[in-house]
This record gives structure tokens, C-alpha cells and sequence, in this order.
């Protein structure tokens, strides 16, 4: 059975170049989540990230901020959240990942979070701020019952030793990051070839996706030489706050990674 997920129908899919869209729930609007998750899979995306708002993202830089700051202005919660995906349950099949911090998800009921995404058809989860030892010491076996991927980062100064133990808790996939800086920076960090090159050299279980800074076709093409996979965030989320036709300019975006 193919890592990336253990429910959506990736046999068909190719084994490298894969593409992940990020975008952060209740942008533009509060109820185009849906409208988003159905273009991105529509203009030929494999795979997909969903953010949860949240007033502090500390992983994120200014333009993902605020669109977490929108959201949340504009009603996001994730009960809510919830409630739109159930929507698109069926007619969403590409794998669909959430990404949040853990401070909401624990005050939403951390086994009722994973209990949601089980029956709204959310394959893994992605928390940048869960520890690995209070993964290992409670979070992991939930997340096992409610047959829940999850994904931990790695950066340039993650050790070769860490990034394989990070590998050995990781289900779904290895988000390898191309600095240890914020999301949205240039992308120079994804000429660093001796990166690429050290992570694509270690025995992982997992397949590897590399994402902050990709921003065109270029970009997506350097990171899929070495990886699986290249995740697009910051770049399609500008799209998003920024322009009143953004489902065109959106779908022509992805159309020009993959195309």
C-alpha cells in the first residue's frame, strides 16, 4: 500500500512529481473552503493541505499570518471546518491533509479532533509544534486508532540520525522543508543541492515531499528531482487574498506547475 495515504485511491497516481496545495481554511470567504478544495482538485493536484487558523502561527511567515488572521475575522473555527469538509466527503478524493497547531486541536478534544477528521475523510495530520517524545508518549497510538497519518518537518540543520527518527514516527509522508526560516521565503534555499542531495541519500520509509519557498514550475521541478514531492503554500495563498477573480488566476496557477 502506498505510504502517502491509507485511503484515497493513490495507485493510479505517479510515483515522483507530485504536488501539494496548501491553503488556509475561510479564505477569501468564510465558505469558499469547499469551492478551493474542489479547484485544487480539479486543475490536477495530487494531494492537499488544509490550514486550521490560528492567532499565532509560528511556522508561518506575513502572507499565510494573514490569511489566518482573515479567517479567524471571518468566523473560522474548526467545528466549522469540520462541517465543510463533511460536504465534500465524497467528491474530494485526493488525499487531504490538515495542518494546525495544538493549542486549538486540544481545546477542541484532541481524540474528538481525530474522530471528526476519521468520518469527514481527513487522511493525516501535519502539528509543526507537537514534540516527538509527547507524540511517542500519548498522540501517536489516538492517531493509530483513528487510522490517522501524521507528518513531521525537517529542515537543512536537522541531523542525517534525526531526520531517520523523525522518518521512523512519520506516516504518510516527509515534510522536508527548504529553510529553517518561516514559509513564503525566496526560493534559493532550493538550489542548496546538498541538502537535496543528503536527504535523498537516506534509506526513508517514507516518500519525501519538500515545500516552503516553491513558487513556479521551476521551482517544483528542482525539488522533485531529489523528492516525491514539492507542497506550494505561500504562493497560491497570495492568489487567494489578493485577487477578486482568484478562481481563474488559482486554477491557471496550478495548471502551470504541473502542465
Amino acid at each position: 500500500m502506498n505510504n502517502l495515504d491509507k485511503t484515497s485511491r493513490l495507485s493510479d497516481f505517479p510515483t515522483s512529481r507530485l504536488l501539494n496545495i496548501y491553503f488556509t481554511a475561510g479564505i477569501p470567504e468564510l465558505k469558499n473552503t469547499t469551492t478551493i478544495a474542489q479547484l485544487i482538485q480539479n486543475s490536477g493536484a495530487d494531494m492537499m493541505e488544509i490550514g486550521i487558523p490560528y492567532s499565532d502561527p509560528v511556522a508561518d511567515g506575513p502572507v499565510i499570518e494573514q490569511a489566518h488572521m482573515r479567517a479567524l475575522k471571518n468566523g473560522m473555527t474548526i467545528k466549522k471546518l469540520f462541517e465543510q469538509l463533511a460536504e465534500i466527503k465524497d467528491s474530494v478524493t485526493i488525499p487531504k491533509v490538515l495542518m494546525g497547531y495544538l493549542n486549538p486541536i486540544l481545546q477542541f478534544g484532541f481524540e474528538d479532533f481525530c474522530t471528526k477528521c476519521q468520518e469527514v475523510g481527513i487522511s493525516g495530520l501535519i502539528i509543526p509544534d507537537l514534540p516527538p517524545f509527547e507524540f511517542e508518549r500519548k498522540y501517536g497510538e489516538i492517531l493509530k486508532k483513528y487510522n490517522l497519518n501524521f507528518t513531521f518537518l525537517i529542515t537543512p540543520e536537522t541531523s542525517n540520525e534525526r531526520i531517520q527518527y523523525l522518518d521512523s514516527l512519520s506516516s504518510g509522508f516527509l515534510y522536508a522543508v527548504s529553510s529553517s526560516s518561516t514559509t513564503g521565503k525566496d526560493n534559493v534555499q532550493l538550489k542548496n543541492e546538498d541538502y537535496l542531495n543528503r536527504i535523498a541519500s537516506l534509506p526513508l520509509k517514507n516518500p519525501l515531499f519538500i515545500g516552503f519557498g516553491i513558487k513556479d514550475q521551476e521551482g517544483f521541478n528542482t525539488v522533485t528531482e531529489k523528492a516525491t514531492g514539492g507542497i506550494i503554500g505561500t504562493a497560491f495563498v497570495k492568489i487567494l487574498l489578493e485577487n477578486d477573480d482568484w478562481k481563474t488566476k488559482a486554477a491557471d496557477f496550478i495548471h502551470s506547475i504541473k502542465d
